[in-house]
């Protein structure tokens, strides 16, 4: 039984150290590609040798092109305040919408809801066409509104909040409006104060999920004025060739930001999941 036991757990570690492997591995891949030049980074695949995974000329010339040549500043900018915007509206119009879901009795909520919850089960390829045609229609194609706005209204993170504020005791809110409360008092000083788990996990979902969008800014843009991160990847592929150690630059700070919010937070980020169980 013990030798059993021992087996078992054996063999979950060497899964796991596959797993993580092939998760760590090209994005290793990616660093060392992004730090060699141009005509290096295949030049040793065939045969494999330790050079196809230590560089013997190491150059930041990649990353340096990026910030001197490409203006790859603007599109971290663009990058980072489109997600930013969409993080802070998202939050604030996502965390009212649930809060009436979950507190206040009104004709055609739970329809309403479920139209909420259909929202993130349509895949966005389904939508984008009518989308690009609406907003057209209010002259926001190619500007921060036409990447922020469609945005804002997460139909997941109206959920998350939603069933996090059905497990807060209706007598809070009671004794608040006794004490004369506003609404806006109640859900700005009282309710949202208790939201930190779950506020951390919706803005992680809005961020990254802006942070990795393509297909909407590549069809609501048109000028490098409002280029976003994943899209400028396409930059590094032209007719006569790819920039291998360019495109793999921009991919490991295209990964690595995201992964260095996510790690310190993970733990608010997996205790907000959590805590929004189904409940009616």
């Amino acid at each position: 039984m013990l030798m059993t036991k021992r087996a078992s757990k054996t063999a979950m570690y060497i899964v796991q150290i596959i797993v993580a492997f092939l998760i760590v591995f090209p994005l290793f891949f990616a660093v060392v590609s992004s730090l060699r030049p141009l005509d290096d980074i295949y030049k040793y695949v065939s045969p494999v040798t330790l050079q196809t995974f230590l560089p013997t000329n190491t150059t930041l010339d990649a990353y340096i092109t990026l910030f001197t040549e490409r203006n790859f500043a603007l599109v971290l900018f663009n990058t980072f305040f489109v997600a930013i915007m969409t993080v802070l509206f998202g939050i604030i119009f996502g965390s009212m919408a649930a809060f009436a879901f979950a507190k206040f009795q009104f004709r055609g909520k739970a329809a309403l809801f479920g139209i909420v919850l259909l929202t993130f089960m349509i895949p966005f390829e389904v939508i984008a066409i009518p989308l690009y045609g609406l907003v057209q229609s209010v002259g926001w194609i190619d500007t921060y509104y036409g990447l922020i706005v469609p945005a804002v209204a997460n139909g997941l993170v109206i959920f998350l909040y939603r069933q996090f504020f059905l497990d807060l005791p209706d007598a809070l809110i009671e004794s608040a409006r006794i004490d004369g409360a506003s609404w806006w008092k109640i859900y700005s000083a009282i309710i949202m104060p208790l939201c930190k788990p779950v506020t951390i996990s919706a803005g992680l979902l809005l961020f990254i999920s802006q942070w990795e969008s393509f297909l909407w800014p590549l069809i609501a843009t048109r000028s490098k004025q409002y280029k976003v991160i994943q899209v400028a990847l396409s930059d590094f592929t032209t007719q006569h060739g790819t920039l291998w150690n360019e495109l793999y630059a921009v991919s490991v700070i295209a990964v690595i930001i995201p992964l260095l919010l996510l790690l310190p937070l993970q733990r608010f980020f997996v205790q907000g999941v959590a805590n929004t169980g189904i409940k009616e």
